[in-house]
């Protein structure tokens, strides 16, 4: 029930935060923090017990659908614990960095309760064991982020961004949900707890590749990778706050979750490793390339983290013991020092009105705390001893070494990608803070405590865990990899291994990334330059194919709405006649057998009297005519009804063809004269189609005549009458008794009729009346 409700509580609580912001008003980042932290505590609880090699499942506690095999049910484990972990405790930060960032926003309360939904579902992704579950969270996520993104509404950029966002991983998500289901009808169950513990293995069913494809499509579009990757950087038009949790620690990182957790039930494959482990590499190094062009801190950390993202889905691929250990640690590293930064960033922004960093220097003093923050963030982003990002990067070049092939080309660029973070961290988290003050739009001081506290805190967590991490040894990191390798595995972190080939490249990543941040004006005069030589980009793409999709929608609804009733019932009644007329020229032969010599004389002059009301009926200029015409037609369908031995519905018949008469008389009357007549390509058309539906529906009478799948129910009616309904009139006995429902139905439908009747010819009265 515990774990049910951490989920469930940030849904609960967003129904309240409007009166929560009326009572304690700026209060309200530390105050809806509680919740995020409860978690967190309630989460920290089951460390020991993941430390035990127990896998905790919680059986589902809602039957969504049964049949189906769907249920709300959790699967705790070192994998997701980790997450859930990140979720809540970088959650609550957030939520108290958001009071200050967003101190007197009209839109505060309106923040906070996408925050809430946003970080429900996250928990929802990652606790989640059953497969359909954990889509709709994974939905959620996206719905939550998209009002998130969008919050500056008034912003065209803002609305395009959470637009593009929502679009991108909407498409990936329908992709995952096609791929859940055939995961499910491969391996006979949608829930984790079965797929893992059975060990199924998919990578020899027949439908592998396709649905390989499809979950790839899904995380990559989460997890921003190329071709994917451009949503991910106009998505900084958020919010700091935002930026911080769902672009670094978050949403971002739900797509690495989702490969890390099918590593055991999709991977171990050639393609999963080189699809994977390919996408994973052009992502890492296409992010860094990318980044070094930026000049805005939010960009910076934009690029810098589809690299990252990049770099955890390479891991993932590669799969071995070493990958998913760096993997993990680098997971955690990235999470504490990203959103540190991005915090610095939006508190950098707030507080001098800029974020370019040509216009930032000099705010040691000024700004304290956050330099702090800052700097300590960017040190563990580069790679630095003693903080947790300097083992973090020991052990992706350790992984990349011994990767299973192709260890040359992925080292040479992981050397790049890092020397690029290393660059990137000097300009976001050291130089705004030293050298010369530069004047800057808003006149620079330190910023409330609840915008400093946040990052300050994940940046000394960085550094602690650097200088003790056998605190996260085997309750999280070993766990973890436990989870990913599907098998018992034990890790030992240490701060330092000593002077080894690993440290030679960490010192050598270092010199390239001092160096490229001396030459960055060079390097980002040049990048410029040529993104303006490029002028097709993925983002121009998206853009273009968008538009054309929304023209030809247009187009298409022009010529299927056309706002004319008869187009839309000619429409439907062509498909219907077409698909009737293919089946049975795939049946053949339909059973059909009629004879004119079967027709008596009076039904056949009955027929010909009918068909020549109806040629009057659509021929006649005179509404009173036609009128009459349909009369005579419903007049011999009662005759009809009383040749074959139905009374009772020759009378209704013939009741209702009256009043209807009566009805069309009373309202035509009223009507101006025809004020043209259709053309007669028109009628001709009319007539064919007409001809067409009666000619098919007659021939499927007549075989249905011929064709009877079970007997007549006429000699029970005939037994059961006397017996059962105490009732020896036949017909009396169906209508009132095996028909009461059909009978009342007729009732109704008289009675309906008999009052719009009485209504109009009172109306008729009053009016000559007066």
């Amino acid at each position: 029930m515990g774990i049910l409700l951490s989920v469930l509580s940030g849904f609960l609580l967003a129904a309240f935060v409007p009166l929560i912001h009326k009572v304690v008003k700026e209060k309200i980042g530390w105050v809806i923090a509680i919740v995020p932290f409860a978690s967190f505590i309630y989460f920290f609880s089951y460390l020991p017990k993941i430390c035990g090699d127990d896998c905790l499942t919680f059986d589902y506690t809602f039957s969504w659908i049964p049949s189906l095999g769907v249920h709300l049910s959790f699967y705790l484990d070192g994998l997701s614990l980790l997450f859930a972990l990140l979720i809540s405790g970088i959650g609550a930060l957030v939520m108290i960095y958001g009071g200050g960032y967003l101190k007197g926003h009209e839109n505060i309360g309106r923040f906070y309760i996408f925050m809430l939904l946003f970080m429900s579902s996250m928990l929802g992704v990652v606790l989640a064991s059953n497969l359909i579950t954990m889509f709709v969270f994974w939905e959620l996520t996206s719905f939550s982020s998209y009002m998130l993104i969008g919050f500056y509404h008034n912003k065209e950029k803002s609305r395009w961004a959470a637009l593009q966002a929502l679009l991108v991983t909407g498409l990936g998500g329908l992709a995952l949900l096609v791929g859940v289901l055939l995961i499910g009808s491969a391996g006979k169950s949608y829930e984790l707890s079965f797929l893992l513990g059975n060990e199924v293995k998919l990578g020899s069913h027949a439908l592998y590749l396709p649905m390989l494809l499809l979950v790839l499509v899904g995380a990559f579009t989460k997890s921003a990778q190329v071709p994917f990757h451009f949503w991910l950087p106009g998505a900084m038009e958020a919010p700091a706050p935002v930026s911080a949790y769902l672009h670094s620690a978050t949403m971002v990182k739900a797509g690495v979750y989702l490969l890390a957790r099918m590593t055991p039930i999709l991977g171990g494959t050639d393609e999963w490793h080189y699809l994977v482990t390919l996408a994973g590499s052009t992502t890492m190094f296409l992010g860094a390339l990318l980044a070094l062009a930026q000049t805005d801190l939010k960009k910076l950390l934009a690029y810098t983290t589809i690299s990252a993202l990049g770099i955890l889905v390479m891991l993932i691929g590669l799969g071995t013991k070493f990958a998913s250990e760096a993997a993990i640690v680098f997971l955690l590293v990235h999470s504490l020092y990203k959103g540190a930064l991005f915090m610095v960033a939006g508190t950098i922004d707030h507080e001098t009105g800029t974020r370019e960093t040509k216009y930032l220097s000099g705010l040691l003093k000024l700004m304290p705390f956050t330099a702090v923050a800052a700097i300590l963030a960017a040190f563990s982003m580069s790679g630095f001893p003693p903080l947790l990002g300097f083992i973090g990067k020991e052990l992706l070049y350790e992984a990349k070494l011994q990767a299973p092939s192709a260890a040359l080309v992925i080292t040479l660029t992981g050397i790049i990608a890092n020397a690029v973070n290393v660059a990137v961290a000097i300009i976001v988290g050291v130089r705004p803070f030293l050298g010369k003050k530069i004047e800057t739009p808003k006149k620079a001081h330190e910023a409330p405590f609840s915008m400093w506290f946040a990052p300050l805190l994940m940046s000394v967590f960085g550094l602690f865990l650097g200088l003790f991490p056998w605190l996260i040894s085997k309750p999280i990191v070993s766990s973890a990899v436990t989870a990913i390798q599907a098998q018992q595995t034990m890790i030992e972190l240490k701060s330092w291994h000593g002077i080894n080939f690993v440290f030679i490249l960490s010192v050598f990543t270092v010199i390239i990334g001092i160096s490229m941040f001396l030459i960055r004006r060079w390097i980002q005069h040049h990048a410029a330059k040529f993104q303006l030589a490029q002028p097709i980009t993925p983002t121009v793409l998206f853009k273009q194919g968008l538009d054309r999709l929304i023209k030809f929608a247009v187009l298409q609804t022009r010529f299927f709405q056309s706002g004319y009733q008869r187009y839309y019932l000619i429409t439907i009644i062509i498909f219907a006649v077409g698909l009737l007329l293919l089946q049975m020229v795939r049946v053949g032969n339909i059973g059909l057998v009629f004879s004119l010599s079967d027709l008596r004389f009076y039904e056949l002059g009955l027929v010909l009297l009918m068909a020549m009301a109806s040629f009057m009926a659509i021929s006649t200029k005179s509404r009173i005519a036609a009128i009459a015409a349909l009369g005579v037609i419903g007049y011999g369908l009662a005759l009809i009804f009383v040749f074959y031995g139905a009374p009772d519905l020759a009378l209704t018949q013939l009741v209702v063809e009256t009043l209807t008469v009566v009805l069309f008389v009373l309202v035509v009357y009223h009507l101006p004269r025809f004020s043209k007549i259709s053309p007669p390509t028109n009628r001709f058309r009319d007539i064919f189609i007409a001809v067409m539906v009666g000619g098919i529906m007659t021939t499927l009478v007549l075989s249905a005549q011929q064709n009877r799948l079970q007997p007549t129910i006429s000699s029970y009616f005939a037994e059961k009458s006397a017996l059962v309904a105490h009732g020896r009139n036949i017909v009396n006995v169906i209508l009132v008794d095996f028909r009461a429902i059909d009978t009342l139905g007729e009732i109704t439908v008289l009675s309906a009729a008999a009052i719009g009747v009485y209504a109009m010819l009172k109306l008729t009265m009053k009016k000559k009346e007066n």
